[in-house]
């Protein structure tokens, strides 16, 4: 358990761990079968769970789950990561893509989904929504970015729509920008200088999704 708060042991065994029963409750309801269980003065004195745990306040469950059992792949609305390491940002992305049925690809520099922080984050819809690699998902490829593009309302809908978001200190590198066939960026009346990634992209959902399937 204390390893598996490394990317390198979860890389290297392909699991990660799940605090708490309603995060361990969320992946059993999307069908997954953990590979182990620990149950505070059950299966393990509640001292020694505590003392692997990230939480401030130790759960009373943990369970470790596969990462081949997540799900991957892609949908019609996409939200791909460039380079964001904040793992609490990934997962709050991944629980606007739930929200809205939404995909997310990641990019190599972003940090990882299975992560304590982003599985916090997530608060279960890592097990819900696909992912999957940077450049896998088709269709239009619109960067969101801080000033300078389409207003973000005027972006239509039709067919499928990769949004693109970069860190937010480094945004997106001209390299990326080029292979989009369009910039928007999201109104700002009150004159702010930028949008925390996590916010601008439930913004952008919102706004294609939500909005569009309304009209």
């Amino acid at each position: 358990m204390r390893k598996l708060q490394e990317r390198s042991w979860r890389d290297k065994l392909g699991l990660f761990a799940v605090e708490g029963e309603d995060l361990v409750e969320a992946g059993l309801s999307a069908g997954l079968a953990p590979s182990d269980v620990l149950v505070a003065d059950e299966d393990v004195e509640a001292s020694l769970l505590a003392e692997v745990s990230t939480l401030a306040h130790p759960p009373r469950v943990v369970a470790v789950f596969r990462r081949d059992d997540l799900p991957r792949g892609t949908r019609p609305v996409t939200l791909a990561l460039w380079h964001v390491a904040d793992p609490g940002n990934v997962g709050t992305l991944l629980r606007a893509a739930d929200a809205f049925g939404a995909g997310v690809a990641l990019s190599e520099g972003c940090a990882d989904p299975t992560g304590p922080k982003a599985v916090r984050a997530s608060m279960g819809a890592i097990f819900c929504v696909p992912v999957a690699g940077f450049e896998e998902p088709a269709g239009r490829r619109v960067a969101l970015v801080a000033h300078g593009g389409t207003p973000l309302p005027e972006l239509t809908a039709d067919g499928d729509v990769v949004l693109i978001l970069g860190a937010e200190r480094d945004g997106l590198p001209t390299e990326v920008l080029e292979r989009c066939d369009e910039r928007v960026s999201i109104p700002q009346p009150g004159g702010g200088e930028s949008l925390n990634v996590a916010l601008a992209g439930a913004i952008a959902l919102y706004e294609l999704v939500a909005r569009g399937s309304a009209s």
